[in-house]
């Protein structure tokens, strides 16, 4: 059964009440106790009627809430429970709620990084601590693929803050082909994550051509107060990277069908986890699966089929297929001529 915010405040006042055994209380009292805290934490004037707490008081005895409040009345007139150690923040969690918070606490820790999350951090460790001792060390039903020693996560706050602010950044940044590195302003439209990996999207300094900067590559990175902020008026991060496996988009690549041959020893996984929205099933034969993407050429596609080796083959195009096999042919040279 649900229970809205106003109606937990209405519970949790009466449940504040009846354990303060110092004072004897009337219907009425609880009435104005009610209306007070409505009108404390939700601005609400009108109060409460002396019909609703009578109700707020049968829910809350009933097990429909998980309650099943002691709640009894002395001398047909003061309402008190019954145990004096009774509470209703003492009702124990039940296996479904134990798994759902457990669940929930490994969510929210995947927020670890931003700021506008770290007034949480102090919540999740309660959170974390509560479940681990009610459920008497249940293991987490849910793990997520993390690194802990990626590089750049300590930028991700300043970046996310110079979006949602509106400023400008300057960065020290090094590319891994470029032999030194330079400093620049940047304008941040969003942040993207590929593979475990993040990257500043913006343009830098007056132009309009969009980069992706990669945090790990970020040597030093300042938020800045002075220079006035390009803002992102009109591309949509989804239909940016429509057309593309991973975040590498070019203005100047026209969106092909890449005909890929895959073995049936991989044909399951990739069936399962499509490598791009636009993956079509096209033929089964006898030696696979033949799939059509439609997409942009780029390192991404390339890293991807060539991390299936042998259990995909390019059928078309021929400048993507001569591509991966030329790298194919460079990495078997590589093992006949170990060092």
């Amino acid at each position: 059964m649900p229970v809205n915010k106003n109606a937990l405040i209405r519970y949790r006042t009466i449940d504040s009440c009846l354990r303060n055994r110092r004072r004897r209380w009337t219907l009425h009292d609880l009435i104005d106790a009610v209306s007070d805290a409505l009108y404390e934490y939700e601005g609400i004037h009108k109060g409460i009627s002396r019909r609703a707490i009578q109700m707020d008081i049968q829910a809350m005895r009933s097990d429909k809430l998980g309650y099943s409040a002691p709640i009894i009345v002395i001398e047909k007139k003061y309402y008190t429970y019954e145990d004096p150690e009774y509470s209703i923040t003492n009702i124990p969690l039940s296996e479904v709620d134990l798994s759902r918070m457990n669940e929930a606490v490994e969510v929210l820790k995947q927020f670890k990084g931003f700021s506008h999350f770290n007034s949480l951090n102090e919540v999740v460790q309660k959170l974390e601590d509560h479940v681990y001792a009610a459920s008497n060390n249940t293991r987490s039903v849910i793990e997520f693929e993390k690194n802990e020693r990626l590089k750049g996560l300590e930028y991700l706050d300043i970046l996310y803050q110079s979006v949602v602010q509106k400023k400008v950044v300057r960065i020290a940044y090094q590319s891994f082909k470029a032999k030194t590195g330079n400093s620049f302003e940047y304008h941040v439209w969003w942040l993207k994550e590929f593979k475990n990996r993040w990257f500043a999207v913006g343009v830098k300094g007056k132009g309009h051509v969009l980069m992706h900067l990669a945090l790990d590559r970020i040597a030093e990175l300042e938020l800045l107060d002075g220079p006035l902020y390009i803002e992102n008026e009109d591309v949509e991060p989804a239909d940016y990277y429509k057309h593309v496996v991973g975040v590498t988009v070019s203005s100047n690549l026209r969106v092909q069908n890449v005909r890929i041959l895959v073995t049936h020893e991989h044909a399951p996984y990739i069936l399962t986890k499509p490598m791009h929205h636009s993956q079509e099933l096209l033929e089964t034969r006898e030696d696979g699966i033949i799939i059509n993407l439609k997409v942009q050429q780029n390192f991404e596609l390339e890293r991807e089929i060539l991390g299936y080796a042998e259990g995909m083959i390019v059928l078309s195009p021929h400048s993507l297929r001569d591509r991966i096999q030329k790298k194919l042919k460079r990495g078997v040279q590589n093992y006949d001529n170990p060092e």
